[in-house]
């Protein structure tokens, strides 16, 4: 039977109507099943002892468990690619990382699938790397680790937690600024590079100082320097590597993200919670003994934060030629 125009649209209003309202109660009632953290580094690093810190708090203030789940691998482009192929409907979210910042420059296409297909939602936190040995070194500074290195090219191996991370860069950075010639050991994750150094398979790390911490405080990994401008306030005693090389930069900074689509009204509320987590006294103290900041941004202000640490780091990456695995 064919339906009268007038009666058809009057049909398919209403059918609109109900969608636009089961999508608003369904926001509303967010979320009602566990919400998925996806990280893309191994147990045990910053980014992961970050996530789930906050995964607990969220957990307490929406009602409904967050998981952390670890999916190490290509400079966290495996966790991302999991993220974009999950639904929008704020029940997957992905780790953001000063790592991501070298994906538009090593991976090409990839960066522009993470700016397409990836929401910022919030800030975590801000940290520093730590220029680490192994206390069997005859090296108590990182004047003494160039000197070193200087004299014996390509005889230092300093580790990283992946190619094209926060803390490879770092280590090439310093390369570029300082003449030396070290081997890079890369791993899938701070905690696997630390393990290698604190055991004598590798001699150097740039570690965060989130992972490293205690280490260094139980004498395991010896500082010689935080990769800050200034002073690290977790690490009074340690210079930065810029009172040695100056000019030498290399915070980092971890965040959240969702996929492309996720609801306005789910984003804003998981960066309203999280903010509040960041300014919460306990998560705050806990943070400051973790050796980082709070970094509460809004949605905004993490996509330029991305974007400018993009633009930093492609020229370190081309100028040391920086291939992906």
């Amino acid at each position: 039977m064919k339906l009268p125009r007038r009666r058809f649209l009057r049909l398919a209003a209403c059918a609109a109507a109900l969608l636009v309202a089961a999508r608003v109660a369904s926001e509303q009632s967010y979320p009602s099943r566990p919400v998925h953290w996806i990280i893309g580094f191994a147990p045990g690093g910053s980014s992961d002892i970050h996530a789930r810190l906050m995964a607990q708090w969220l957990s307490t203030r929406l009602g409904q468990q967050v998981i952390v789940e670890n999916r190490p691998g290509a400079n966290t482009n495996i966790a991302i690619q999991a993220a974009i192929n999950s639904r929008p409907d704020g029940y997957t979210l992905v780790g953001l990382t000063s790592s991501n910042a070298s994906n538009a420059t090593l991976h090409g296409s990839l960066f522009s699938n993470l700016e397409r297909d990836i929401v910022p939602v919030a800030g975590l936190t801000k940290g520093a790397l730590v220029l680490g040995v192994n206390p069997a070194m005859p090296i108590k500074s990182v004047t003494e680790l160039i000197a070193h290195a200087k004299a014996n090219p390509a005889r230092v191996s300093i580790a990283s937690y992946g190619v094209g991370s926060t803390s490879h860069l770092a280590q090439e950075l310093l390369k570029l600024m300082t003449g030396i010639s070290v081997i890079h050991v890369p791993y899938r994750g701070d905690a696997l590079a630390l393990a290698d150094v604190i055991s004598g398979q590798v001699q150097a790390t740039f570690s965060t100082v989130t992972a490293s911490l205690e280490y260094v405080r139980a004498g395991k990994l010896r500082a010689l320097g935080v990769t800050t401008a200034r002073r690290w306030n977790a690490l009074p005693e340690v210079p930065p590597i810029a009172d040695i090389v100056p000019g030498y930069d290399a915070s980092t900074w971890n965040g959240v993200g969702a996929p492309r689509g996720t609801p306005l009204e789910i984003v804003e509320t998981l960066n309203r919670e999280i903010n509040a987590g960041l300014a919460d006294p306990k998560i705050k103290a806990r943070i400051a003994d973790l050796g980082s900041v709070p970094l509460p941004l809004t949605p905004k202000e993490l996509g330029e934060l991305l974007a400018n640490d993009t633009d930093k780091w492609s020229q370190i990456i081309r100028a040391a030629n920086i291939k992906p695995e």
